[in-house]
């Protein structure tokens, strides 16, 4: 069984990935050079092209979204505390970003930490990920559960309606019931306070129409990546879940994370998060070394569900998660078995 070869292959993870933990404040400092300054040389340029054509302006604001998910990773590595060696540099970077991201920093590190401690548990899959069904579980639900899940899971909903939801109402609010979670709400609280104020100041100064059509433009593409990274990151098709019994960390990792194959350019601009099974391995890897861990150790992308930007596409029919295949399935497979 693969899995047998995974555990026997990667016995040794946990040396292979330590080395390359170690934080490098040059290239750090570097990648910041490069993800803030085209940031706010793009969103200049549109505040300028904002009067000639908003056209141009929104074609900008799909580039500049790709700046701001890198700026993401890198608020996304100092909530981990892997960006730089010091924990206090860390948290000013992190919180700074967080202020370009709306993401509030210490609220979500938080929740994300949660997500990788239980990823591919069914019993946690709500938190930290885009939450499905399991076969059995969907047949339980009445017709109108099942109506409303599939319109849950219906692309337009996922992939826009659902991203709007998430940062206007879930960011902005204490929904997550859990104690380790409570306790950033303060912090999730001053965040709002300080997005407040800065968009209405900006918004003042700037023109208010000017500012909003240029800041939620970029928003709202950068929301859409967002989620569409984290649903082909764990939902591909023989993604890897089970019961917190059976659960096994290793598993998740490298069968519960893909290997996304991205262009370069694209592999830059995203903070290199498509090597997302040696992310899980050890998310105190900072993003500037994950090609390079991947590279010195063939051995980790053995095994790995490596996807391209065309195969990812198909990933948007997966629907259902049947515990007696082990893989991801649509609608309409599971209509044509219950059929039979």
């Amino acid at each position: 069984m693969i899995e047998q070869s995974i555990k026997r292959d990667l016995s040794n993870w946990k040396s292979i990935v330590s080395k390359y933990q170690k934080p490098d404040n040059k290239k750090a400092i570097l990648q910041i050079l490069t993800s803030f300054m085209p940031f706010l040389a793009l969103w200049v340029l549109m505040y300028f092209t904002y009067s000639y054509s908003k056209a141009l302006t929104l074609g900008l604001a799909v580039i500049n979204a790709f700046f701001l998910v890198r700026i993401f990773i890198i608020q996304h590595d100092c909530g981990h505390q892997s960006y730089f060696g010091s924990r206090v540099w860390n948290n000013i970077t992190g919180v700074i970003s967080s202020y370009f991201s709306t993401i509030p920093f210490h609220y979500w590190a938080r929740t994300h930490s949660y997500h990788h401690a239980h990823t591919g548990m069914l019993e946690h899959r709500d938190i930290g990920d885009i939450d499905f069904l399991t076969v059995t579980e969907f047949e339980k639900r009445s017709k109108w559960q099942r109506f409303w899940y599939r319109v849950f899971r219906n692309p337009f909903v996922l992939f826009v309606i659902v991203p709007i939801f998430y940062f206007v109402v879930s960011l902005r609010l204490p929904l997550i019931n859990l104690k380790v979670i409570r306790n950033m709400n303060y912090k999730q609280l001053i965040n709002n306070v300080g997005l407040i104020i800065a968009y209405c100041t900006l918004g003042y100064f700037l023109g208010w129409e000017r500012f909003f059509f240029i800041q939620l433009s970029i928003l709202g593409i950068f929301m859409i990546i967002a989620f569409w990274f984290f649903y082909i990151q764990h939902q591909h098709e023989h993604a890897y879940f089970s019961w917190k019994d059976n659960w096994d960390f290793l598993l998740a990792s490298i069968r519960g994370a893909t290997f996304y194959k991205l262009p370069a350019l694209f592999n830059w601009l995203t903070g290199n998060i498509g090597y997302h099974h040696i992310h899980h391995l050890n998310s105190l890897i900072p993003n500037y070394n994950l090609v390079r861990c991947s590279k010195e150790n063939p051995i980790l992308n053995k095994y790995v569900n490596t996807i391209n930007f065309k195969e990812s596409l198909k990933l948007i029919n997966n629907k259902l998660w049947d515990e007696k295949q082990n893989r991801m399935i649509s609608f309409r497979e599971y209509y044509r078995t219950a059929a039979v």
